[in-house]
């Protein structure tokens, strides 16, 4: 409870102010600046639980976060920098605030600089800036390419990046890239944890080394971007797990063998309109159960959007979103390897934004699924601790959003 007042607290002091695009103050004769942001949603679906929230029937509005940062410009190439991020979404996040972001950063030149701290991580087009959904009009961005239940994953690595921009001759546009590497340290409240409590298996520990990087090609045709990312992992969980059918509680491990990912996308803007498309491959091979079982995921996501600024405040979005798994592959010592078909979730989504003012939105979208994933081993939105009568095929959900950011 204490939290939440926080929250309208924080909701209060933004309303109260006349201009929310930042608010400066000058400390030992530099300029400081803070940002923040706070959101509260519902959730309402017509037949399976969504997201770990009991979003049937009545639906819910376990769905707010918000976040606070400030930076200095210390000197001409030096800027520091941190941001506090907090959420509730049903069982995830659960009101225990991280430390979102918080680094140094040096630009020696446009061609390369370097950061170093806790850093967000760049995947595609939107794996850094998915929490300020004031930039785009949907409440859930595809969740097939940035699932809000695995948020914790790929959000911020701690270690260092290289970057910069390198303009092209012969007006063939610039290149930008990143290159990464540092420490991945998962929440406890998120959906991999979340889904393993299902099978009586709770974590202490999840994270490990994460590094790779970004390309992004700004072309010469004005609007015009196309990139590609590449993420390398190696993530070990430690904690207990109670032996199926018993109360006798034995330590768990596991670690990768493999783990990686390849995203490619592209955007093209044209005066008031703007197209996204992704393409996502995730491989995960991973020894479980103390090295006893070995099991692989091969996770796909894609998705074509689309969104117009009909008004300047009024924005209409779309967007269809196609997720498959393959079934896992089980290895254990001395037997056969034992394999299923592919499951999928497609997700059709149509979403309206009004802007009220400068700095308040209000979202409205509908979602219309096919499939639910593969509830008991992978976590894609769908589990089986909130359907325990089992799943329907199709579900159909309106997600609602007001936003405030300054």
């Amino acid at each position: 409870m204490g939290r939440q007042k926080l929250l309208l607290l924080f909701v209060g002091l933004c309303l109260g102010h006349s201009s929310l695009y930042a608010q400066d103050f000058t400390l030992l004769h530099r300029k400081f600046q803070v940002h923040g942001f706070a959101s509260q949603g519902f959730i309402h679906t017509d037949n399976n639980n969504w997201l770990t929230l009991n979003t049937s029937h009545t639906g819910s509005g376990q769905f707010t976060d918000f976040g606070a940062n400030i930076s200095v410009q210390v000197t001409h190439k030096l800027r520091i920098g941190g941001q506090i991020y907090d959420r509730n979404l049903g069982q995830l996040g659960r009101w225990h605030p991280s430390l979102d972001w918080a680094y140094a950063d040096y630009r020696f030149q446009p061609w390369f600089g370097v950061r170093g701290g806790k850093v967000k991580t760049p995947l595609g087009l939107y794996n850094d800036t998915q929490d300020l959904d004031f930039l785009h009009p949907f409440v859930l961005l595809p969740q097939s390419v940035y699932p809000t239940d695995l948020r914790e994953s790929t959000i911020a690595h701690t270690g260092g990046d290289l970057y910069g921009t390198i303009r092209l001759r012969n007006s063939l546009g610039s290149l930008s890239y990143v290159a990464y590497a540092g420490q991945r340290q998962d929440s406890h409240d998120g959906g991999y944890p979340y889904l393993l409590k299902g099978v009586q298996i709770f974590f202490s520990s999840y994270g490990g080394l994460q590094y790779g990087g970004d390309l992004r090609w700004t072309t010469p045709l004005p609007g015009l971007i196309i990139g590609g990312s590449r993420l390398n992992e190696s993530i070990s969980g430690k904690g207990t797990a109670f032996l199926p059918g018993t109360t006798v509680i034995t330590p768990y491990e596991e670690h990768s063998i493999a783990d990686w990912a390849n995203q490619f996308y592209g955007r093209y803007s044209f005066r008031r309109l703007q197209l996204d498309a992704e393409w996502r491959r995730y491989w995960r091979d991973q020894r479980i159960a103390g090295g006893f079982f070995e099991v692989q995921n091969d996770v796909r996501g894609a998705y074509l959007a689309g969104s117009y600024r009909v008004k300047k405040w009024f924005q209409l979005g779309s967007y269809y979103s196609r997720y498959s798994i393959n079934l896992p592959v089980f290895t254990v010592p001395g037997l056969p390897y034992h394999s299923g078909d592919k499951s999928h979730i497609y997700d059709r989504v149509v979403a309206a934004r009004f802007d009220l003012n400068s700095y308040t939105n209000f979202k409205i979208e509908g979602h219309f699924m096919d499939g639910f994933g593969l509830p008991a081993q992978y976590p894609a939105g769908f589990y089986e601790l909130v359907n325990e009568k089992g799943f329907q095929p199709k579900t159909n959900a309106l997600v609602l959003k007001t936003g405030f950011n300054f």
